[in-house]
């Protein structure tokens, strides 16, 4: 079971990495894993919740970055360091597929921390304001999403990082989202 699952995860990383590269993708992808890119949209959400919401808005707002802390500490400073899942990028048996499009890093694969940031904040969002706002949900799976596919597109995650980042980011966005609940409720 276990050899089935690397197999496919391997798979799957050879696909996105190898069979969709293209010269469009290579230079859009590594772009969009870079924090100037995502934490204005970031910086922008927080200052819209603060300022349609006054006193909610100002708590939703310390809520979605305490589910980034939560989100990043328990990725990079415990699962990663627990589990020492090296990158494919880093992998000797996959240097005659990988083409480096960023640097590759010294830290570990699973779980992918971009994954569970980027899905941690979009389903807390989704949990707690994609009622007043038609779009959100989509939009916020969507920006995950991209980002979460840049990074198996540009050779440090295999797709499996990714599922598991966003397991694990939905998990600490669902129990984020009900002690918010249990604090403020937002029209």
């Amino acid at each position: 079971m276990i050899e089935s699952i690397k197999k496919l995860d391997l798979f799957l990383f050879k696909f996105i990495h190898v069979r969709m590269s293209n010269e469009v993708f290579d230079a859009i992808m590594p772009f969009l894993r870079i924090p100037y890119f995502w934490a204005p949209v970031y910086l922008f959400l927080l200052i819209w919740m603060w300022k349609n919401d006054r006193r909610a808005g100002l708590i939703w707002c310390l809520f979605f970055f305490l589910t980034f802390v939560f989100c990043d500490s328990i990725s990079a400073h415990f699962i990663k360091n627990w589990v020492q899942r090296i990158r494919p990028c880093n992998d000797e048996s996959l240097a005659y597929i990988i083409h480096k499009l960023v640097a590759c890093g010294r830290g570990y694969s699973f779980p992918s921390t971009h994954a569970t940031n980027h899905f941690g904040m979009s389903f807390f969002m989704i949990f707690t304001i994609a009622h007043k706002y038609k779009y959100l949900s989509l939009l916020a799976i969507a920006w995950a999403g991209i980002i979460c596919f840049a990074q198996i597109y540009v050779g440090v995650h295999y797709p499996f990082d990714i599922i598991a980042g966003m397991l694990l980011g939905l998990g600490i966005a669902k129990g984020m989202a009900l002690y918010f609940h249990t604090k403020v409720t937002l029209n």
